[in-house]
């Protein structure tokens, strides 16, 4: 699976152009980014793919030696499993 990656956002799409699988992210402005919303579409579901989008986010965001924090459900239990948090 190919992602797509904009600022504070990382992506997949099908075929026709419609995203299917999503995470976002935000900058706090103080070197902190908060990942805010996971999606993974139904059809994808039980694959892996969330926490294969929070892993690339994180990779992003130590690229930019960033700290991290969550309010997406998905995400903070992914921080706090990995004692990321």
């Amino acid at each position: 699976m190919e992602f797509i990656k904009e600022e504070g956002k990382i992506y997949c799409e099908d075929n026709n152009g419609k995203i299917i699988a999503e995470i976002t992210y935000e900058d706090m402005k103080d070197g902190t980014y908060n990942i805010n919303h996971t999606f993974v579409d139904e059809s994808l579901r039980g694959q892996g793919i969330a926490q294969k989008l929070v892993e690339e986010v994180i990779k992003e965001i130590k690229n930019k030696n960033g700290k991290i924090t969550a309010t997406c459900t998905y995400a903070k239990r992914y921080l706090e499993k990995n004692n990321m948090e």
